[in-house]
């Protein structure tokens, strides 16, 4: 199941309400959510695989995933976070085979190799095989103090495979300020969350059961219905608007992580792509047509055919995108 519906908005003006950045070819040819789906493509079968996205964006997802089932696409009437979406998408899934493992991805994320990616999810559903009621997730070795992300506190070592390590969940931990991200780097005992789970598709709908069972109730009644969708209409807007973390995983008894040994970014901002392209000798990343003087450490990105002229200036986001431009200083990056 793949996860579309953000609104990518740290991206704007690339990223807009009517083209998000999962429909955006930010990290090579294909768009982020074409690539969520390469990556599944050798490990399941097209028509088991579901992508959840916004109602105004249901077309474009079909016409960029032509491959996939109409009905495997669900327009959300609504954004309910992610115990919704998820919940809905376990729903459908164990309808149509009770004893499914599911694997849930955000669209929006670029892991490299996808032959890591492979084999990590497939230790993840040998772990499965071992631990049947487990809800497993993938834990990112961080490599910097980060403020922007979740973390998770690993526990002890229970088992290996393909090489893979799983270990016992301590506790989630949300986004911490600078001095104690510092302090969980140096512990050598957390991973970034990179909100990619895996797990029986009857364990996850149990678990919102115990936990948020009008929710639960709410997505199994829409999933006995699909395709109808003025049962979605109806029911998506009353679900609870809350996170798969805080409606379930925080709470669970059987949480494990994985190590996860492919390279990841979520593609959050702009300064993304410092991380995913080269910088030129002024140290400026640079996806346009640009010329500059006494220019650096710049993220400079346009239409092809329009120059981007700079002079004297250091540490902005130049972004040009149709008809909007974007002038920020880099520091405010999560901002926008």
């Amino acid at each position: 199941m793949i996860m579309a519906g953000g609104g990518g908005t740290r991206f704007w003006p690339r990223s807009r309400a009517a083209r998000p950045k999962q429909f955006l070819a930010l990290a090579g040819e294909r768009t982020l959510v074409q690539q969520a789906c390469d990556r599944l493509e050798a490990q399941v079968q097209v028509a088991n695989m579901w992508v959840i996205t916004s109602k105004a964006h249901a077309d474009e997802t079909r016409r960029q995933l032509p491959q996939l089932p109409a009905a495997n696409v669900v327009g959300e009437p609504c954004g309910r976070d992610t115990a919704a979406c998820i919940g809905l998408g376990a729903a459908l899934i164990a309808r149509r085979d009770p004893d499914a493992v599911m694997i849930v991805t955000p669209a929006d994320h670029v892991i490299e190799p996808t032959a890591e990616f492979a084999r990590a999810v497939r230790a993840a559903t040998v772990v499965i095989e071992d631990h049947p009621t487990a809800l497993v997730t993938f834990g990112i070795v961080p490599t910097f103090p980060s403020t922007g992300y979740g973390y998770i506190h690993r526990g002890a070592e229970i088992e290996r495979r393909q090489n893979v390590p799983a270990f016992r969940v301590e506790a989630f931990r949300e986004k911490p300020a600078f001095e104690q991200a510092e302090k969980f780097i140096a512990s050598g005992e957390y991973f970034w969350n990179s909100g990619i789970l895996v797990w029986k598709a009857a364990t996850i709908l149990g678990e919102l059961r115990k936990h948020k069972p009008a929710l639960a109730a709410g997505v199994e009644q829409i999933a006995a219905a699909w395709p109808n969708e003025n049962v979605l209409r109806e029911v998506y807007p009353r679900l609870e608007n809350t996170s798969i973390d805080f409606a379930v995983m925080e709470h669970a008894a059987d949480v494990l992580v994985l190590q996860a040994p492919y390279k990841w970014d979520d593609v959050g901002s702009w300064l993304a792509l410092e991380r995913m392209h080269a910088q030129d000798a002024d140290g400026n990343t640079v996806m346009a047509t640009h010329i500059g003087l006494r220019t650096n450490n710049c993220v400079i990105a346009g239409d092809p055919g329009r120059l981007i002229a700079t002079l004297g200036v250091q540490d902005l986001l130049i972004i040009q995108d149709g008809d909007a431009t974007l002038v920020a200083d880099r520091r405010d990056e999560g901002n926008v």
